[in-house]
């Protein structure tokens, strides 16, 4: 799976997508494997992990604050290790997406700019609430943004997740 998730960094990071021909193959054999391996418990724990991967980042997807191929990728990482790992997983992620945000930002010295879109995004998703208008407000204002690439730090996080926790062969 390291193997699969760094080709889909490098090609977020390179096209701001992350390919149905990665994330379709990495959930299906996750679960393939899982059956085989474990029976059905272990399709059932798969499909578990396949639903957190999906739960965790499909608000943010809702919204227009990231691509499907992000939110398939970390449903790809709970079909092959369950719903605890990948909420473990999901929140070094998190933490290196804010770190690889946070140094996006500090690079191009932007701080304000930033700052006031982030406040402004947020009073959005707290006054508006619905998710179509959300969705449509990010599409207008995607040109303007800085973005990330959200394939990346879902790599970087769950490789060094599965690191720290001597998952790595």
């Amino acid at each position: 799976m390291t193997l699969v998730l760094v080709v889909a960094a490098v090609i977020d990071g390179w096209k701001l997508k992350v390919p149905n021909w990665i994330t379709f193959p990495m959930i299906a054999s996750g679960w393939i494997y899982n059956l085989a391996a474990f029976g059905w418990s272990g399709l059932g724990w798969s499909l578990i992990g396949t639903v957190v991967g999906l739960a965790l980042l499909l608000p943010l997807y809702a919204i227009g604050g990231m691509g499907s191929g992000d939110v398939k990728l970390l449903a790809g990482v709970g079909a092959w290790v369950g719903g605890t790992i990948t909420f473990y997983a999901f929140c070094v992620c998190a933490v290196v997406g804010g770190v690889i945000a946070m140094g996006m930002v500090l690079y191009r010295r932007r701080w304000t700019h930033h700052l006031a879109q982030f406040h402004l995004i947020a009073n959005e998703i707290l006054t508006i609430r619905d998710p179509e208008v959300l969705s449509a407000i990010a599409a207008q204002r995607k040109s303007s943004m800085l973005l990330l690439p959200y394939g990346i730090p879902i790599a970087l996080g769950t490789i060094a997740y599965f690191a720290w926790a001597g998952m790595l062969l």
